[in-house]
């Protein structure tokens, strides 16, 4: 039988201790533990007092306790970021392919560093879905998540469309609104930028319009490329610029050196194409004729694991950096994600990072990633934001779309997250074997198990938001796939020190698909 939770957390405590008795620094700790970016410059100034405070407190108490969370306690914690939208119906019949949303979040970090935005676009009716995944603080994914549905936006309007935006301006007209945003009320928009934000915007879609052909349609994977890398452009030459703001300075240098990942959907109509920059992942539920769900993977992870994207990065530098630019499976030893959005450190030369940071506020030189040049940096840039893009036409049998952080698919199998996902959409659980994963079971453990399989079963709409019901399983399951209630409240008392360590932030979007709709179509 696997050890339990608390032995597991007991193991690393004495580790930490261990670790603190050997006069190792916060970082060497950090270093020891898979973390998104393995970086001294990522830990805030406190950090240094209050890790040893807690690891000093570890050492005088007998044992760490965690708290004991009941049931509507666990519930509290997981529903407390979770949203859903029906797609409104037309006289009495459902006309999009997409019958709603549900998303949620559970953060690791404190602030979390995840995000994600959801948007119908409403010059084109396509409905837009991403999870941005950040690193170095949650800056940089705080930008994508208002920016980038405007870009992608911009992008798909014609000629025609692009000229009636630009009237309105000219004229000071009104302008017609592009997206209708799907957000949690507790989304955060920064609106101090707003003005900054819209002023880069207008300045893109005045080159659309420059470059586009009357009459001529744009192509969708085009247009979610070109509006990747050009909003990672912006936030690099918002970053050059600067802004008269002191706070709008310091913001827009914060974006740029700190990162994120991103994984955006646009669905319309039949029409379904992922863009894809960094370790996020987009996974199809496929209902067979058995009723059961297979999962079909729409992206590439964007990391050490994935043999082409090494290719690609050592590609693109000399033979003499053959060795360096990727080290222990990291770009230049320090970055997880291969492609990621801000980031400028991997990006820009050092002389003008060193401009930069020079003219920029005296916050950032507190800051200690400001102050850090990666090792081996001879032939800059080391980092794209390009996605890799994949279209796929949707079928009857395509009933869902999950859309997830790293974290979660750290924590479960592909497959089992569509299973999971399939059974509580339909309301029906395979009812296969139990399987023990070649453990040795008692009798009455396998009572048990058949107990908690009848209490599953009657309790599947416990959760009516798909993306908790995930999360749920993502953070309690047991080694036979089972929510186990005192794993799942161990796991989210954890203090902040300890949460990082065990999990990543995880953030959903499941997209239900209307399989009639896209049959007729």
């Amino acid at each position: 039988m696997a050890k339990n939770t608390e032995n597991i957390i007991r193991e690393k405590q004495n580790s930490l201790i261990k670790h603190r008795a050997e006069n190792q620094s916060p970082t060497d700790i950090l270093r020891s533990f898979e973390g998104k970016v393995n970086l001294s410059w990522l830990l805030p100034p406190s950090f240094e007092q209050r890790w040893w405070h807690q690891v000093r407190g570890y050492r005088t108490s007998p044992a760490w306790h965690t708290y004991y969370l009941t049931p509507p306690q666990v519930n509290s914690i997981l529903k407390a970021n979770e949203y859903s939208f029906k797609v409104p119906e037309f006289d009495g019949k459902n006309l999009s392919s997409v019958m709603g949303f549900d998303s949620n979040q559970l953060p690791a970090n404190a602030p979390i560093e995840d995000r994600r935005s959801a948007a119908t676009c409403l010059q084109t009716r396509g409905m837009l879905y991403g999870v941005f995944d950040g690193h170095a603080g949650c800056a940089c994914a705080q930008a994508l998540s208002e920016r980038l549905f405007y870009y992608i936006a911009v992008s798909l309007l014609p000629h025609e469309t692009l000229m009636e935006l630009e009237n309105a301006m000219e004229s000071g007209r009104a302008l017609h609104p592009i997206l209708q945003w799907h957000k949690h009320p507790n989304d955060y928009f920064s609106k101090e930028a707003s003005r900054l934000y819209f002023s880069s915007l207008r300045t893109y879609w005045q080159e659309l319009l420059d470059l586009s052909v009357p009459g001529e349609q744009p192509d969708v994977a085009e247009a979610l490329v070109t509006a990747f890398k050009r909003l990672d452009n912006d936030i690099s030459l918002e970053a050059q610029v600067g802004d008269p703001n002191a706070f709008l300075h310091y913001w827009v240098l914060r974006v740029a050196f700190s990162g994120a990942t991103a994984c955006v959907a646009h669905i319309d109509g039949n029409e379904l194409n992922v863009a894809n920059t960094g370790d996020g992942r987009a996974v199809l539920g496929v209902q067979e004729p058995d009723g059961s769900f297979s999962a079909l993977t729409l992206t590439n992870d964007h990391n050490a694991q994935n043999e082409s994207e090494v290719k690609r990065v050592r590609s693109e530098h000399p033979q003499s950096e053959a060795k360096t630019v990727v080290k222990q499976d990291r770009l230049l030893g320090l970055l997880m994600p291969f492609r990621a959005f801000g980031d400028v450190k991997f990006k820009w030369s050092i002389d003008l990072q060193r401009r930069v940071l020079e003219s920029g506020p005296d916050q950032l030189h507190e800051n200690e990633h400001a102050k850090f040049i990666p090792p081996n940096y001879h032939t800059p840039p080391y980092l794209t934001a390009e996605p890799e893009v994949t279209r796929h036409r949707l079928r009857p049998q395509d009933r869902f779309l999950v859309i997830g952080s790293d974290g979660l698919w750290e924590t479960l199998h592909r497959q089992e997250v569509v299973r999971i996902v399939g059974e509580h959409l339909t309301g029906v659980h395979q009812q296969q074997p139990v399987s023990v994963g070649g453990y040795k079971v008692t009798l009455g453990q396998m009572q048990g198990l058949l107990q908690e399989r009848k209490a599953r079963i009657s309790s599947t709409f416990e959760d009516q938001n798909a993306a908790t019901h995930l999360i749920r399983h993502a953070v309690g399951n047991n080694e036979f796939g089972l929510v186990d209630h005192e794993r799942l409240s161990k796991m989210l008392s954890l203090p902040e020190e300890l949460a990082r360590m065990y999990r990543d932030d995880i953030t959903i979007i499941i997209v239900q698909f209307n399989p009639h709709v896209i049959g007729g179509q």
